[in-house]
């Protein structure tokens, strides 16, 4: 008999879809959808394994419409981690995914702010413990 392999819960990463930078007319596209996009266009960069990991998905309005634009990763039995004040371009998706990598591979979710990506290192909004 195998022993049963330990695989981690998949983490989901979740993009505002409505948030705009303060100022920005609703004629113009969202930024939040536009990182969005920039997100699941990097995500075909990942290997099957990786993928496997994480689930990106849109959610239109997470109220933090001071601080567009706004990410949130979680997963059962870890921490949940929201970040604001991000831009909507190809670099802020790479690091975002990295940093839903991090999350994916973490036992317990919990992402050390030396070892987040950059653009993640500071717009924490916050950080909420895994549901007991």
């Amino acid at each position: 008999m195998t022993e049963p392999v330990f695989l981690p819960p998949v983490t989901e990463l979740i993009i505002c879809t409505t948030c705009r930078p303060a100022g920005v007319s609703r004629a113009v596209p969202a930024a939040g959808e536009a990182l969005l996009e920039a997100v699941q266009v990097a995500a075909w960069d990942l290997d099957a394994a990786q993928q496997a990991r994480i689930r990106v998905r849109g959610l239109a309005c997470m109220s933090g419409c001071s601080r567009a634009c706004t990410v949130a990763l979680q997963a059962p039995g870890k921490y949940t981690y929201y970040f604001g004040d991000l831009v909507a371009d190809d670099v802020t998706a790479a690091e975002v995914l990295a940093c839903a990598q991090l999350h994916a591979m973490s036992a317990d979710g919990n992402l050390l702010r030396k070892e987040r990506p950059e653009r993640l290192r500071s717009g924490i909004l916050a950080r909420l413990p895994a549901l007991a």
